[in-house]
């Protein structure tokens, strides 16, 4: 049970988070591979060096096989030699990792109990804001009493506060439907509103029990 504030930081109610998303015990090795995979997908993969074959030069036999005195050399393009072609070299390749869709919802929910369990998890009754204020988000933000990175999920609904936020460094605005596990546990804090609070209850069976 946690309590629902105001925008002033004011109780306006609770509400029972669900258990299936903030009451599990945290699997650190489901969340170690699905943030890895995560962050491996965000490489560009756009590195590549030249071999000896993609070398401008080296067209012709340096010096003649015998006689020179010197080592045997077939091209000048060779990878011991300065301004030849890189031997083993990074090349355009990607780096994304296939992970099963079961093991990224588990990190989701791994993350969002780690962060309950530590008191973490903050809901708004609703930011309510008429026109977008950055001084209004600093003063709600100060009014919950978060500290360090704070993470504010949002919805389509939500356009006033999301460029009410945007311009605080240490907020990061993300859509309730983008929510990952590395922007959780990335962040110190995670505020939701009660419309987007993750619930394994059908919307439908939240509205019957609120007659």
């Amino acid at each position: 049970m946690v309590d629902v504030l105001s925008t002033s930081g004011k109780k306006s109610g609770s509400v029972e988070l669900d258990e299936t998303y903030f009451g599990i015990e945290p699997n650190v090795a489901v969340m170690s591979q699905v943030v890895t995979a995560q962050l491996a997908a965000r490489r560009a993969g756009t590195q590549s060096t030249k071999t000896r074959s993609e070398a401008r030069g080296g067209g012709a036999k340096p010096w003649a096989q015998k006689g020179t005195g010197r080592a045997r050399a077939g091209s000048s393009r060779s990878p011991i030699w300065r301004g030849g072609g890189v031997a083993l070299g990074p090349k355009p390749r990607k780096y994304d990792q296939k992970t099963p869709k079961k093991m990224v919802r588990l990190a989701l929910r791994s993350a969002l109990s780690d962060r309950a369990a530590e008191g973490k998890v903050l809901v708004v009754d609703a930011w309510g804001w008429d026109a977008p204020k950055t001084k209004d988000a600093k003063a709600a933000l100060a009014a919950l009493g978060t500290e360090g990175r704070v993470l504010v999920v949002l919805t389509d609904d939500d356009a006033v506060a999301a460029r009410s936020f945007r311009n605080l460094p240490e907020v990061q605005v993300i859509n309730s439907r983008e929510l990952n596990a590395y922007d959780v546990l990335v962040n110190d804090y995670v505020v939701f509103t009660q419309a987007n609070l993750p619930t394994s209850v059908p919307a439908a069976a939240n509205a019957e029990e609120a007659k």
